[in-house]
């Protein structure tokens, strides 16, 4: 089901739903704007919520934007450690519920 060129898509959800789209697309580029947060740390809170919600395309995306931002290997790498623990520590909180 993952392949890139999905995306090309995008388009056709313009097409089909403009006004709708936009918005989204101003949104998320917004989100992105704005001087209290850097951008290279924009990009990693991008990726560890893109492993999360286990998004390939996302992943793929801000991973190489975090990097443009200026990321380096170790900074994505504890981004991922990161997600992987509150991920695990769901898990974990939510796991008391099956214990009666």
């Amino acid at each position: 089901m993952y392949d890139m060129s999905n995306l090309a898509k995008f388009n056709d959800l313009e097409q089909l739903a403009p006004a709708a789209f936009r918005s989204f697309a101003t949104f998320d580029q917004a989100a992105f704007l704005g001087p209290a947060i850097p951008l290279k740390y924009k990009e990693l809170m991008a990726v560890a919520v893109a492993l999360t919600t286990q998004c390939p395309y996302c992943i793929k995306l801000h991973a190489q934007r975090a990097r443009e931002a200026g990321a380096t290997q170790p900074e994505l790498a504890e981004t991922v450690l990161v997600a992987a623990a509150l991920r695990a520590g769901g898990a974990v909180t939510h796991g008391t519920h099956a214990l009666g």
